[in-house]
């Protein structure tokens, strides 16, 4: 089945969205204006609107004309990252170090387009529940959603959410049952040495050999102590020391994230960093101090859940458009606690252009349409 001519006709609805969220871009948990035009669309098509949920969430819910049936949940981003836009597009951000570099304007923007089409199209069985999450590049406003009674408020019986990758042409959709995000953890190391004279390095414990030690050791866990099967990624981002060029420094500040595939390889590499804290220390006889600054785990899609999906992108696509067991990737996404709480799945959207966080990246407004309708393919085979 080709998709829907009126969705492809709501195409230009969901291009004037986009570019105007684009434009006000907001940081998470700032989304006002964004939420606020949410609110407004979904109150304007009859939907049930619900505001204020983790912050600044929206959910806008849609029961069925045929009566009682299973509930889903789509979910789309809404917030913005901080970081300067260079690109030339007319519809280029407004606001100074603020910019849609990820794509979840076009992400709110299809659950839109979805949200206008299921309110003329109610003859189904059961409850659809849109939710625009806030604040999703800090890994916090899912969490935040499902702390404010989320799935109490709005009971979902499976959940669903896609985001754009530029790894996968436009027009094409991936799938992937188990892990396709890794898991996020971010980390601060705090070095207490004994400064010196530059001159006389031997009256120093200097924090930067022990940082510098550190660094390397760290090197040791994804060679040799994570199975060559799973994944893991440990960077250490920011080292900081010193204030003069002949002084030895007393205190250094180290800063990274680690990425992994599986909660083993989670438990494993956190576990590791510690020991090479603690060991450090002892050789050195300093204080060497491991903070987990944040935590979320990886985004894991159920089977039968990512089935239903492969099925919805195969009738509305065709089967030689959908990539079934895509490759996963290391970024991460907080998707991954709603799927904690719920059966799921998170897919991809093929995408022309740019890598996310790309200074000049820009959603690809011709792909809506086709994320549009495998969001409505989904529900029409769920609840009929």
């Amino acid at each position: 089945m080709q998709k829907d001519a009126e969705l492809n006709a709501l195409g230009e609805q969901m291009r004037a969205w986009r570019r105007d969220i684009h434009q006000h871009p907001e940081l998470g948990f700032q989304e006002h204006r964004t939420a606020g035009l949410v609110a407004k669309l979904l109150a304007d098509w009859a939907i049930d609107v619900h505001t204020g949920i983790g912050g600044t969430g929206v959910v806008g819910t849609i029961r069925g004309t045929g009566g009682p049936g299973p509930s889903l949940g789509l979910r789309a981003d809404m917030d913005a990252l901080p970081m300067t836009e260079k690109g030339s597009v007319e519809h280029r951000s407004t606001h100074d170090n603020i910019f849609h570099g990820c794509g979840h304007d076009g992400h709110t923007a299809i659950l839109l387009g979805v949200a206008k089409y299921l309110s003329s199209h109610r003859t189904f069985c059961g409850t659809v529940h849109l939710i625009f999450q806030p604040a999703e590049e800090t890994l916090r406003g899912g969490s935040e959603m499902i702390r404010d009674g989320l799935f109490e408020r709005f009971p979902c019986d499976e959940i669903y959410a896609l985001h754009n990758n530029n790894a996968l042409p436009a027009g094409k959709i991936g799938v992937r049952a188990g892990a396709i995000l890794s898991a996020c953890d971010l980390f601060r190391i705090s070095i207490k040495g004994i400064g010196s004279h530059a001159a006389m390095p031997h009256k120093s414990i200097d924090p930067l050999i022990v940082g510098t030690t550190v660094v390397q050791s760290i090197q040791s866990i994804v060679s040799r102590n994570i199975d060559p099967l799973d994944t893991a990624v440990v960077s250490v981002c920011k080292f900081i020391a010193g204030t003069a060029i002949n002084v030895i420094a007393d205190t250094a500040v180290l800063e990274g994230t680690v990425r992994t595939l599986s909660a083993a390889a989670q438990a494993l590499t956190l576990a590791r960093l510690r020991d090479i804290c603690e060991g450090t220390a002892r050789m050195y006889g300093c204080e060497v101090r491991f903070e987990h600054l944040q935590s979320s785990p990886p985004t894991v899609n159920t089977v039968d859940e990512t089935e239903y999906v492969r099925r919805a992108a195969e009738r509305v696509l065709g089967a030689e458009n959908v990539i079934v067991d895509v490759a996963p990737l290391m970024a991460s996404e907080d998707f991954a606690f709603m799927l904690q709480q719920r059966p799921g799945s998170y897919f991809f959207l093929g995408h022309g252009g740019l890598t996310c966080h790309h200074p000049e990246f820009d959603f690809d407004d011709d792909t809506s349409p086709t994320g549009a309708a495998v969001f409505i393919e989904i529900v029409r085979q769920r609840l009929g």
